[in-house]
């Protein structure tokens, strides 16, 4: 009873900090952590142990969809290029970064540990990265491809996570594996995606004359389909946005506009609350992963943490700045009748500070570091498990919190809106 009070507790904070979120000029995500930092530094306040699967089952699926549900195709496909490369090799080198600075900057860290940490904070947060950026007049490209990275980027960052945690438990890694079940990951996904938005599509097509019973199962399928994947071993969150993405252009055919607003006014409300929810539990779990760490260490991980942050976020810029090179150079080989590379495809450099400025990380990596074994196959705990989640937690909050009130500041200082009129 005392947890379900708690958890009322938290949606009326939720609710509450929305409306003041409208008046104040801190962007909601960003009052929400720090107000669940706060609240669960209350002496009262009991703990909420989170459940890295109940993350992935209860959160993800809905998220993703809503989010591959409303993304804009055409801007999805002319940027395709630079969402790829960002939530691939990004993925992967910004791991291998993070891993050489751990391995050489804190001590304890082994190589397999180091790559544990890099995996946790590869992948950036769609969640974080659009509430923050919305009303800012950021242009519906720069979103797409922010939105596009962090829908396929999460599959990137659970894949080099397994790998990595395997490698710490003892086993070996061996590259051409590796690479082959990614593959077989994201194929999969694809694959179980693709045939339940056709089962979808079918069902909807016999009951869309009964708007409750189409928005159910419109409802219900993400989560159908993420169960269907993970159970095949395939990649849950690939399936869950082909999916979105498959019903997105299928509704647009068949819907009347009636159901469309039924169905879009349920789903901004189911998404405004999990929003919410998962900036005060990032808030909420500090205090908690804190406890666990010696008072003498705090200042020290904080400040690895830091250093991490400004890793990442260098590597993902130099990455970004390389992607304009690349597409200016192809644009400008090709014969303008076999031109692969659009105009509309190029970044400019506003835009990709934006871009590289709005890495930031969120709840995926909350629930990937909460989902660490606490044990090793031979009873002996994890090494430095509770220095691993502090920091990735730390991590969170630091880019959260320092690049979300910061980005206001540099879009204004850009000019981004003048630039794209």
């Amino acid at each position: 009873m005392e947890n379900y009070t708690i958890i009322i507790f938290i949606l009326a904070i939720v609710i509450g900090l929305s409306a003041f979120a409208d008046k104040s000029k801190i962007p909601y995500p960003i009052l929400l952590v720090i107000v669940g930092v706060a609240i669960g530094f209350i002496p009262t306040m009991a703990e909420i142990e989170i459940n890295p699967e109940i993350i992935f089952l209860i959160f993800l699926p809905p998220l993703l969809y809503d989010a591959s549900f409303n993304i804009s195709p055409k801007h999805f496909k002319t940027n395709l290029s630079t969402i790829s490369t960002l939530a691939i090799p990004l993925v992967f080198l910004t791991t291998f970064w993070i891993a050489v600075v751990s391995h050489y900057l804190i001590p304890g860290m082994t190589w397999p540990l180091s790559f544990v940490l890099g995996a946790i904070l590869s992948a950036t947060d769609a969640v974080a990265a659009v509430n923050v950026t919305k009303g800012l007049g950021i242009p519906e490209k720069t979103i797409t491809i922010l939105e596009g990275e962090s829908l396929i980027n999460d599959a990137s960052a659970l894949v080099a996570y397994r790998f990595a945690v395997a490698t710490a438990m003892g086993s070996a890694f061996i590259i051409w594996k590796a690479t082959f079940q990614f593959v077989l990951l994201l194929a999969g996904g694809f694959l179980v995606g693709f045939v339940m938005a056709k089962i979808l599509a079918f069902i909807l097509t016999k009951v869309r004359k009964n708007i409750n019973v189409t928005v159910s199962f419109m409802l219900l399928m993400p989560f159908v389909t993420y169960l269907v994947a993970e159970h095949l071993h395939v990649s849950g969150v690939i399936a869950v946005v082909c999916l979105g993405l498959s019903i997105s252009r299928f509704s647009k055919k068949i819907f009347p506009e009636s159901l469309k607003n039924n169905s879009k006014n349920l789903w901004d409300v189911i998404i405004f609350i999990l929003n919410g929810l998962i900036f005060i539990l990032i808030g909420l779990n500090f205090r908690y992963i804190l406890k666990d760490i010696d008072n003498d260490m705090i200042l020290l991980y904080i400040g690895y943490a830091a250093i991490i942050t400004v890793v990442a976020l260098l590597t993902r810029m130099i990455r970004i700045f390389f992607q304009k090179i690349n597409l200016q150079k192809a644009f400008q080989k090709n014969d303008r009748k076999k031109r692969k590379v659009s105009e509309h495809a190029l970044l400019d450099s506003k835009n990709s500070i934006v871009i590289a400025w709005s890495g930031m990380r969120g709840i995926v990596s909350l629930a990937i570091a909460l989902g660490l074994p606490k044990h090793l196959p031979d009873g002996t705990p994890f090494p430095e498990r509770n220095a691993i989640l502090f920091i990735s937690v730390a991590v969170v909050l630091l880019t959260i919190v320092g690049q979300g009130l910061s980005l206001p500041w540099i879009v204004k200082k850009l000019d981004i809106k003048e630039e794209e009129k």
